[in-house]
Parts: C-alpha cells; sequence; structure tokens
C-alpha cells in the first residue's frame, strides 16, 4: 500500500478488501483496491498460503526442508506470503487517475495527463522561445546534456504555448524554456506541469532538480 500511495494519485483513493471465502490452504485474502470511475477494482491481491507450498514441496521432494528457530529452539515450515499486482489494472489506474480536461482562465481548455512523474513516458522537454537569435542552438545543448539520464523531448514549432498544451497532453512533468535571458546569464525557465508554475533556475542545476522530481529512485527511497 506504501507503494501505491507513493505515487501520489491520493490515499483516499485506496482501501482494503478482506476475502470471505478462502482457498483450502489460505488463512488470510486481502486485495487493494483503487477507485475507479466505475467504483473501487482491485490493482494487488495479497494472500497467506499458510505452509501449504513447502510442505507440499517437502513431502514430494523428500527433503526435510524446515527452518530451525534459534530464538524459539524449534523447527518449522515457513508460511509463503505472496503478493500479485496487476500491471494492466495498474496501468487503468494510473491512466483514470491522470487523465483531466481542465478550464483555464480565458475560457481556454487544455488536456492535462497528471502522470505520477516516476512513471511518465518523457521527463522533460526543452524549448526554444523563437526558431532564431541562437536559441535553438543553446536549447539542443541543453538537451544534449540531459538526454543521456532523461527521455527528454525538443520542440520549436508553433507557439510556445500550443507546445506547452502537447507536452501536458502526454503527461511531461517539466517544461524548459530558452529565452534571450538565457544566452546572458545562463538560467532557463523550468514550467511544472500540474501548476503550470515557472521559476527561473539556472541551467548548471537543471540535472538535479530534475532527478530529484522524476527518479524512480527518489521515489522508492520515500518507501525507507
Amino acid at each position: 500500500l506504501q507503494w501505491h500511495k507513493a505515487l501520489g494519485m491520493g490515499d483516499e483513493k485506496y482501501r482494503y478488501h478482506d476475502h470471505d471465502k478462502l482457498a483450502h490452504y489460505a488463512n488470510a485474502a486481502t486485495d487493494i483496491e483503487f477507485k475507479m470511475p466505475f467504483g473501487f477494482k482491485e490493482v494487488e491481491g495479497i494472500h497467506s498460503r499458510t505452509n501449504f507450498d513447502l510442505s507440499q514441496h517437502e513431502k514430494f521432494s523428500g527433503k526435510n526442508i524446515k527452518y530451525f528457530d534459534p530464538e524459539l529452539n524449534e523447527n518449522y515450515t515457513p508460511y509463503v506470503i505472496e503478493t500479485s499486482i496487476g500491471v494492466d489494472r495498474m496501468f487503468l489506474s494510473v491512466l483514470c487517475s491522470s487523465y483531466e480536461e481542465q478550464m483555464l482562465d480565458g475560457g481556454d481548455k487544455r488536456v492535462v495527463l497528471h502522470l505520477p512523474a516516476p512513471l511518465a513516458p518523457v521527463k522533460c522537454a526543452v524549448l526554444p522561445l523563437v526558431k532564431k537569435d541562437g536559441l535553438p542552438d543553446k536549447a539542443r545543448e541543453i538537451v544534449n546534456d540531459l538526454k543521456f539520464d532523461f527521455a527528454t523531448r525538443y520542440d520549436e514549432k508553433d507557439s510556445i504555448g500550443k507546445r506547452y498544451r502537447r507536452q501536458d497532453a502526454i503527461g511531461t512533468p517539466y517544461c524548459i524554456t530558452v529565452d534571450h535571458q538565457t544566452l546572458e546569464d545562463n538560467t532557463v525557465t523550468l514550467r511544472e506541469r500540474d501548476s503550470m508554475e515557472q521559476t527561473r533556475v539556472s541551467v548548471d542545476d537543471l540535472h538535479k532538480l530534475i532527478h530529484d522530481r522524476v527518479s524512480l529512485t527518489t521515489l522508492l527511497r520515500r518507501l525507507g
């Protein structure tokens, strides 16, 4: 459950569901359910299979595979806890939770995928404000620095607003805009997908900033 909640799709969307009917070898079974648009559905099943599996191995192999517990000073056949997560259901839960059509000030609408940043296929996009004055060259320089660690897009077609919308629609967590000030002080505008908040950051700090926010390693470390 910690793994699911760490994705940031809303703690209130998860619940446990205990099984009433159990397999003959089980003494407990619980599902983790996620609130889909059509109701709570299982995304992961957790089953206590008791010592059935290992006792069967022992029975048919003729080998003693009991564990000796020095603290209890006794031998016993360990229990097996089986957990099974459905990739297709996980994909569906992420997609259902992430897709949104937002109405913006001025009557504009944007389609945005609020994908958990570590799961987003494209981590960042680098956008030169205009296709001249050396901005595309600087933008590609930044792409070349980031692309070895992050799936990075380069886009120079259409207005900057339309390019932001394209990246929002595919769930890109961060857009990096290169403008004329970039050539003066080596800073860029870093735009966050969900809040659309823009901050001015140094090009030298980009790699660490993005890594801290989109890395699966960062997500796993939160789990302890």
